[in-house]
């Protein structure tokens, strides 16, 4: 009996051995695959989403703006006219 549960604890240690070398591979894969895929991009010359996002607001500043200009455009070719 005692030989057994020796067995089966052995088998237990290799177990839980086999399982921290396979976390400590994937982790370590994980981190080769995501420095490969940033210096894949960095390579593309992408903007980040943070400079996405900046660019984005600004463009829809400018649309704001552009509209408003064209309203008031529109309402001085209209007074214009008028006279």
């Amino acid at each position: 009996m005692q030989t057994r549960n020796r067995l089966l604890g052995d088998i237990a240690r290799v177990a839980n051995g086999a399982a921290g070398v396979a976390t400590g591979m994937r982790d370590e894969i994980e981190s080769i695959v995501q420095q490969r895929i940033e210096r894949v991009l960095s390579r593309l010359n992408l903007v980040t989403r943070e400079e996405f996002e900046v660019v984005k607001e600004l463009a829809a500043k400018a649309r704001q703006e552009q509209e408003a200009l064209q309203k008031r455009l529109n309402e001085i070719d209209k007074e214009l006219r008028k006279k």
